[in-house]
């Protein structure tokens, strides 16, 4: 009987992995789209200029993922449909005022900047509102085990995405317009969502919602920002260094790597939800689980980056233009960096899942702070080659601190177990 249990509950948890995946591959094949599109149309140092904003908007949603979903994935995992209305209603309320804000900030600095780039972040000001609440119904949907529901969101954005890129192709071709077809698309999908759920975001219960949550939500929004601003850190002195073409080199490359981003993106989506479940049903599974997770990422990101430095040249220049000679130089320092990630995240989702929040946060800085250091003094040395070789060295070496911290927690936790104690904040069913 155990054993059918154990069975049944190891099927049911891959197929809710299973909607990660296939959410996420949507997700990363939209964005795929309209990177290849700017790429094409407009040239390596547009292209750079378009990462710039991209790189700045990855900073604004984890910034908001820290303060809303993150919270939400760790203590309404699986929890009753009432607890759980009430929590999305705030924490997808918190993340339309984090946009709101957020988005009011880019135009100002946009106009003050003027010109092209300046256009880019007044455009990525005007849409980030829809495009953060349209990702924190993805994240709602998992922590209630739908993600499914995920799934056909995301489907809807690229159905919507379709003829906003043949509109902005067509009649404008400009970084601005690109931007606008990605964001726009994306509210019909936030739109959608709120049908789905049958929840409507509650901006006034943010407040409510921070002070509720404070405890996770303050950490992971340093180690969420601290994540995504060490990236635009990077990329900014990247710019200032060698040149926009770099940038656009750099991003070009992680372009290629996009099939793997699905799988770890996709996957992240649930496994804290997961790891939570483990911790509940079998705490001493918790290690192997974090593991597996960890090491099948890095050898997909292996896999997928070796067999893009058998792509022919002709192919290659096909579908990135211009953008391809500069980046298939980086392709075997960016694949070595994001296997190493993709190994740390299943640390991560263990110190996720025990609520471990210090460690985490500790964890990432560490990271961050030899991410930019090596990523700069790497493009000091030799432009962008030299960036992309410090930043997998420092994301490789980083792997011992993750793994640290989390057999740390782990220890901390089933001690805590015995003397019914808790240093660390394991997940909990609460109410709003």
């Amino acid at each position: 009987m155990r054993s059918l249990l154990r069975s049944q509950a190891v099927r049911a948890m891959a197929g809710r992995l299973s909607w990660g995946l296939g959410d996420q591959a949507v997700s990363s094949i939209t964005n795929f789209i309209v990177g290849l599109y700017v790429a094409r149309s407009l040239g390596t140092t547009a292209f750079g200029m378009f990462s710039l904003a991209w790189v700045t908007y990855g900073v604004v949603l984890n910034l908001s993922r820290g303060l809303t979903t993150d919270p939400l994935m760790v203590r309404f995992s699986g929890v009753s449909t009432d607890s759980w209305r009430a929590a999305t209603a705030r924490a997808t309320g918190t993340a339309l005022t984090a946009g709101v804000v957020s988005g009011a900030i880019s135009v100002v600095v946009g106009l003050l900047v003027g010109e092209d780039i300046g256009g880019a972040f007044v455009a990525l000001g005007i849409v980030i509102p829809a495009l953060l609440l349209q990702d924190a119904w993805r994240f709602s949907f998992f922590a209630a085990g739908h993600g499914k529901k995920a799934f056909v969101n995301d489907v809807v954005w690229g159905l919507a995405l379709v003829p906003a890129l043949f509109v902005a192709h067509r009649w404008f071709d400009t970084v601005v317009a690109f931007i606008l077809a990605w964001g726009l698309s994306g509210a019909v999908a936030a739109g959608y969502g709120c049908l789905q759920s049958g929840v409507r975001p509650a901006p006034r219960g943010t407040l409510e919602w921070l002070n509720r949550h404070r405890d996770l939500g303050t950490r992971y929004l340093i180690e969420n920002v601290s994540n995504s601003g060490s990236s635009q850190l990077r990329m900014y002195g990247l710019g200032a260094i060698a040149g926009l073409a770099s940038v656009g080199a750099v991003r070009g490359a992680e372009l290629l790597l996009g099939p793997f981003f699905a799988l770890l993106m996709g996957l992240s989506l649930a496994t804290v939800a997961e790891g939570a479940r483990v911790l509940q049903r079998a705490p001493h599974r918790l290690r192997h689980f974090c593991a597996v997770l960890g090491a099948g990422q890095a050898a997909a990101a292996l896999l997928w980056g070796f067999a893009l430095l058998l792509v022919p040249h002709d192919a290659g220049r096909f579908v990135l233009g211009d953008v391809w000679d500069p980046a298939s130089e980086l392709i075997l320092p960016v694949t070595i960096g994001i296997a190493a990630a993709g190994f740390n995240t299943g640390a991560a989702a263990g110190l996720r899942a025990l609520g471990a929040a210090k460690r985490s946060l500790r964890a990432q800085l560490i990271n961050s702070a030899g991410y930019v250091g090596f990523g700069l003094i790497g493009a000091f040395l030799a432009g962008a080659p030299g960036s992309a070789w410090g930043v997998a060295l420092a994301i490789t070496s980083g792997s011992a601190v993750w793994w640290l911290q989390l057999h740390a927690a782990l220890k901390a936790h089933f001690i805590s177990e015995k003397d019914g104690g808790a240093e660390t904040h394991p997940p909990k069913v609460s109410s709003t």
